[in-house]
């Protein structure tokens, strides 16, 4: 009898001198990081938005579609398109960050999706709060946890699976949580999860459930395998670790100058020259970021624009500099209002999550 195991294998660790895999470069043409040229946005234009995509995009008939509320809840709900879009309407300025962000500067490497640093954006999302929904179709007292369903199907280390994720109910009744129909204006994409999705600010990007068919209440704690097994954080394959939630604090450069074409090395002329970037943090709103030309042997504080977004937005920072001919290493680091600050030092974990550790920018200065 032929099984899923046969096509999905256990999660697993690179070898010390492990290229990257063919399986690995496929799914790096399937899913993209943001242009770091695209830091200079405010809002990220869509095409350029980070974009990860577990199984395949679903194909859903938006005249068609609707989304139910069952589980235990006094009256089950089920609306249309055209339903949440007669309910309350807000928009919020969100930054979206893929949890694995940074997996392959980890050593040792965890085999999955190779994010560098730029599995992120920051996207205007339009739709209805989750939260009245819910006090509408009655959350029941014993209520634990929201489960969310996709639309999307497949199989991932021999589970076949819906992809779902749940939020305890505190968190999915936050007035700021969204069932978002618009991206920046404009009906969802495909790729998006058109055309309907989760948004949850300040939660890694696993949370914001695309292409969004249910929402179920549960009076236990949900064991489905993007929460129970997916997304956690642990030292090694017996370890339960602990579940992936809010962003950790980070701060990326703008690269300056023009990039070699394969190294992608900067390459700048001496004279005086503005450094920026964005940065965020799903626990608290960033409070200040620091500049290193030197690898991290010295930090210079840098200055920040006013928030344009709100809590859950990046925010711009800056820095003058005048270079003088030589090499030099980029990096900024991100302390946000509860003290939290990015490391130096590897955060390792054996799914590669939430590493936010200091990037690296090497430019050449070029000689007069």
């Amino acid at each position: 009898m032929t099984t899923v195991d046969e096509v999905s294998r256990p999660s697993r660790l690179a070898e010390p001198d492990e290229a990257i895999s063919p399986e690995e470069l496929q799914l790096a043409a399937r899913n993209h990081g943001i242009p770091l040229e695209a830091l200079r946005y405010d809002v990220t234009p869509a095409g350029l938005h980070y974009l990860l995509i577990h199984y395949d995009i679903p194909d859903v008939d938006p005249t068609t579609h609707v989304l139910t509320v069952d589980g235990a809840v006094d009256r089950p709900l089920a609306l249309d398109l055209a339903a949440l879009r007669e309910r309350p309407r807000v928009t919020h300025r969100v930054t979206l960050e893929c949890a694995g962000n940074g997996r392959a500067l980890l050593h040792p490497r965890p085999v999955s999706q190779p994010w560098l640093v730029e599995a992120v954006g920051n996207a205007e999302w339009t739709g209805t709060p989750l939260a009245p929904l819910l006090r509408e179709a009655g959350l029941g007292a014993d209520a634990v946890d929201v489960v969310f369903t996709g639309a999307d199907h497949g199989v991932e280390r021999g589970v076949e699976q819906d992809y779902q994720r749940a939020l305890p109910v505190d968190d999915a009744l936050r007035e700021e949580v969204l069932l978002a129909y618009e991206m920046n204006g404009a009906p969802l994409l495909p790729q998006h999860g058109a055309p309907l999705r989760l948004i949850v600010p300040g939660w890694y990007g696993m949370a914001h459930v695309k292409w969004l068919r249910s929402v179920s209440v549960r009076t236990e704690p949900f064991e489905g395998y993007q929460n129970a097994v997916a997304y956690r954080l642990r030292q090694d394959a017996d370890d339960p670790g602990v579940p992936v939630t809010r962003i950790e604090p980070r701060a990326l450069v703008r690269p300056p100058g023009f990039p070699d074409f394969m190294s992608r090395t900067r390459v700048l002329r001496p004279g005086p020259c503005t450094l920026d970037g964005r940065a965020w943090s799903g626990h608290a709103p960033v409070a200040s970021v620091e500049v290193t030309t030197d690898g991290g042997a010295t930090w210079s504080p840098a200055r920040l624009d006013e928030p344009t977004g709100g809590a859950y937005a990046w925010r711009r920072w800056w820095l003058d500099w005048e270079p003088t001919p030589g090499r030099y290493v980029l990096g900024a680091r991100a302390t946000d209002a509860s003290g939290r600050t990015q490391p130096v030092e590897q955060p390792w974990n054996r799914g590669g999550f939430a590493n936010n550790l200091v990037q690296r920018v090497e430019v050449v200065v070029l000689g007069e």
